[in-house]
C-alpha cells in the first residue's frame, strides 16, 4: 500500500468525518467549512446523524458523520469522499463504501484495538481486508487519542475532556492536508469558545499540534490544493443552514410586510432548528413561542394571524398529521400563515433524523373537505430564505396558508449564501382591508377579481366582524348551511389558489432544451438531478431538466413543457407521489418513475446509471 505522496489541484473535494455523537464530528465538519468558504470555495455539507439519543460508545448504531464537498460549481455534498476520517472501527465499518478507491482514509489508530473491533462487529484484527478496501487506499494510521494527551498532558483536564478534543487534532491534520491557514481556524475557535476560555486554550492548542504533526512528519500521504470559485458575483457571504435561512427568510418577510413575526411552534426532528433561531430574535421584533405540543402551536399561530401577524408554524410530518385540523380551518377562515414542514424518513416515528420527500400527497391532500392551499418546496440551503420569503408574501398576499415544504437533508445541510439587500427583495403587500369599507366589512368580503378576502384585525375601528371554521355566507359573512352557497364558497377557494399561478414565474428548462429524455424533479433533489443531467450531456447524450419549486399551484407554462418530451422521468425520494400528482394534472403524459426510500439522499451516480437505460 505504499504512495508516493504528491501535491495534488483539484476542483472540488468531499470530506466526511465520523464517529461517535459525542466525537464532535458535526463541529469539526462545521469548522472545516467555514474555513474553505472564506479561501472562495463553495460548499454544499450533509450532516448525518444517528436517531439513537446515545447509543453505547463504539457502536455502528451510535455513529455521527459530517460530509463536506467544497470546491468550484457545488450542486451536493457529493456521493463519494476523496478523504475518510474515522475516529474508530464503527465510524469506518459504516462510511468505508463512501471511500474513493484512490482516497485517503485517516483514523485514530488507538482505538482499532480488539476491543474497539469487537464493539463494531468485526470478525478479524484486519477490518480493512474484512471491508474489501481497495489496495490504493491511502492509509494514515494516527494516535489520535495518544497525542491529544500529550498536547494536553501539562493542563488541568481530566481524562474525559481531554479526549473529546481529539476532534481539533484531527481538524488539525486536515487543515495541514488541504493547505487550510491555521490561523483562520483559530479565529473560529475564538468565536465558538471565547466565552471559555480555557476549554479555547485547549482546542486552539491541539489543533495546532495536529497542523504540526503533518507538517513536520512529512506524512507519506497526497496533500491537496483546491481551487477557488469563479463562479461567484461580488458580495458578501456567507455558510448558512436551511433551517436557519428559512428563519431568516420570514424575519426579511416580516420587515418587508411591516407585519410582526409570530411563531408558534413544538420542537420536533429536524425542524427544531427553527424555533431556535427565531426565539433568539427579539431584537427583530419576532415574537416566538414554544407551544405544549404541535396543535397548541398552529392554533396560537392562527391567533396571531387573525390579529394581524405574518404567522408561521414549523414541524415535520407528524406534526403536519396532528395540525391538520387546524390548517384546515385557516383554509376556511382565509386567514395567511406559513406552515414549514421539514421532512423526515416516516410514518409515525420512523427514521427521525434522516430524509425523505414522503408529506408531499399530505401536503396536497391531507385535510377533511375540499381544501384548497398554496404547496412550495426548497431546493437547497441557501434558497431556503428565498422560498420562506415567498411563502410569507403568497400568504400575505392572498389570505390563504402556504406549506413549505423543506427536508433534513437541505433543513440541517448548509452551503454558500450570498446575503440579498432587504431594498433589493420583492415588495410585500398585505390584502389589507382599505378604508372604503369600513362599517360595511365582513368576514367574506373579497375582492371580487381575485376572490382573496381582506384582512381586518381587532382594534380596526369600523371593522369588526366574526370568523371561525362553519361555512358562511357568501354575501352576509353568516353561518350558512345552504347547499348551493357551500358550492360557491367551495369554488371561491379553489379560484383563489388557482389564480395564484398567474404571479409564479414561468419554468425553465435546463440541461440541453432540445432532448427527447426529460428528467423532472422537486424540492431537495435538484442538485443532484442537475449534476446528472450535466454529467449525460457532457457525454453526448441529450438530457433535459424541469425542476419544481411550486407545485400547487403549477406554474402557467408547466402543462406545455411537460408535453414537449417524449420521455418524462420523475424522480423523487418516494415511492412516487409528484408523479400521482402530475398523473391527476397531465392525464395524456406517459410519466416514467425514479425512486428511492433509504433515508439518504440520492447519488448523482445512480441517477446516471438508471437514466442511461432510458
Amino acid at each position: 500500500m505504499e504512495n508516493k505522496a504528491e501535491q495534488k489541484v483539484l476542483t472540488d473535494v468531499v470530506i466526511r468525518f465520523c464517529g461517535d455523537s459525542g466525537d464532535g464530528m458535526q463541529l469539526t465538519g462545521t469548522l472545516f467549512s467555514n474555513l474553505s468558504a472564506i479561501l472562495g470555495n463553495e460548499i454544499a455539507t450533509f450532516p448525518d446523524y444517528p436517531a439513537e439519543i446515545r447509543a453505547p460508545q463504539g457502536t455502528i448504531g451510535g455513529v455521527s458523520g459530517f460530509q463536506v464537498h467544497v470546491g468550484t460549481s457545488i450542486y451536493t455534498p457529493g456521493d463519494e469522499a476523496d478523504v475518510l476520517v474515522a475516529m474508530n472501527p464503527a465510524a469506518l465499518k459504516v462510511n468505508a463504501h463512501v471511500l474513493k478507491p484512490l482516497g485517503v482514509l485517516i483514523f485514530d489508530a488507538d482505538s482499532f484495538d480488539a476491543k474497539g473491533l469487537e464493539k463494531a462487529g468485526f470478525l478479524t484484527d484486519n477490518p480493512f481486508a474484512e471491508l474489501k478496501l481497495s489496495e490504493s487506499i491511502q492509509l494514515v494510521p494516527v494516535p489520535l487519542s495518544e497525542l491529544t494527551h500529550a498536547s494536553l498532558k501539562d493542563s488541568d483536564m481530566d481524562n474525559k475532556s481531554i479526549l473529546r478534543c481529539k476532534n481539533m487534532f484531527a481538524l488539525g491534520l486536515i487543515c495541514w492536508l488541504f493547505n487550510r491557514p491555521l490561523e483562520q481556524a483559530v479565529h473560529f475557535l475564538g468565536n465558538k469558545f471565547g466565552k471559555k476560555p480555557d476549554l479555547l486554550q485547549a482546542n486552539v492548542k491541539v489543533v495546532t499540534d495536529g497542523f504540526n504533526y503533518g507538517h513536520n512528519l512529512h506524512l507519506n500521504v497526497s496533500t491537496f490544493t483546491v481551487g477557488k470559485s469563479e463562479n461567484l458575483s461580488k458580495g458578501t457571504y456567507t455558510i448558512i443552514s436551511g433551517n436557519k435561512a428559512t428563519a431568516w427568510g420570514l424575519i426579511a418577510a416580516s420587515q418587508k410586510s411591516g407585519r410582526n413575526l409570530f411563531l408558534g411552534s413544538y420542537p420536533i426532528t429536524p425542524a427544531t432548528d427553527i424555533l431556535h433561531e427565531l426565539a433568539a430574535r427579539k431584537d427583530m421584533g419576532v415574537k416566538a413561542i414554544q407551544a405544549e405540543d404541535e396543535i397548541a402551536g398552529i392554533c396560537m399561530a392562527l391567533g396571531a394571524s387573525f390579529a394581524g401577524d405574518l404567522a408561521a408554524t414549523s414541524t415535520s410530518g407528524p406534526g403536519i398529521s396532528l395540525k391538520s385540523e387546524a390548517i384546515g380551518l385557516a383554509v376556511m377562515a382565509e386567514l395567511p400563515l406559513v406552515v414549514i414542514d421539514v421532512m423526515r424518513g416516516g410514518p409515525s416515528t420512523g427514521l427521525p433524523t434522516k430524509t425523505e420527500q414522503t408529506d408531499l400527497l399530505q401536503a396536497l391532500y391531507g385535510r377533511n373537505g375540499e381544501s384548497p392551499l398554496v404547496v412550495m418546496a426548497a431546493s437547497s440551503p441557501d434558497d431556503c430564505f428565498h422560498y420562506a420569503f415567498m411563502a410569507a408574501k403568497i400568504a400575505l398576499e392572498n389570505m390563504t396558508p402556504v406549506i413549505l415544504l423543506t427536508d433534513a437533508f437541505i433543513g440541517n445541510g448548509s452551503s454558500l449564501w450570498k446575503l440579498p439587500k432587504l431594498a433589493d427583495l420583492p415588495a410585500i403587500h398585505p390584502n389589507i382591508a382599505p378604508d372604503s369599507l369600513k362599517g360595511q366589512f365582513r368576514a367574506s368580503t373579497r375582492d371580487e377579481k381575485t376572490k382573496v378576502r381582506y384582512w381586518a384585525f381587532p382594534g380596526m375601528e369600523g371593522f369588526m366582524h366574526r370568523n371561525g371554521g362553519l361555512e358562511k355566507d357568501y354575501v352576509r359573512a353568516g353561518i350558512s348551511t345552504d347547499g348551493e352557497n357551500h358550492a360557491r364558497m367551495i369554488a371561491t377557494r379553489a379560484e383563489k389558489i388557482a389564480q395564484i399561478a398567474n404571479v409564479l414565474p414561468d419554468m425553465e428548462i435546463e440541461g440541453d432544451e432540445s432532448a427527447d429524455l426529460l428528467v423532472v424533479g422537486w424540492g431537495s433533489t435538484h442538485g443532484h438531478l442537475l449534476n446528472a443531467v450535466n454529467t449525460l450531456n457532457a457525454e453526448g447524450k441529450k438530457t433535459a431538466l424541469l425542476h419544481f419549486n411550486y407545485i400547487c399551484p403549477l406554474p402557467k407554462n408547466a402543462h406545455s413543457l411537460l408535453r414537449k418530451y417524449k420521455k418524462v422521468v420523475v424522480c423523487e425520494l418516494n415511492n412516487g407521489q409528484f408523479a400521482t400528482f402530475l398523473r391527476s394534472q397531465l392525464p395524456d403524459v406517459p410519466f416514467v418513475q425514479f425512486n428511492k426510500m433509504e433515508g439518504q439522499p440520492f447519488k448523482v451516480s445512480e441517477i446516471v446509471e438508471y437514466l442511461e437505460t432510458l
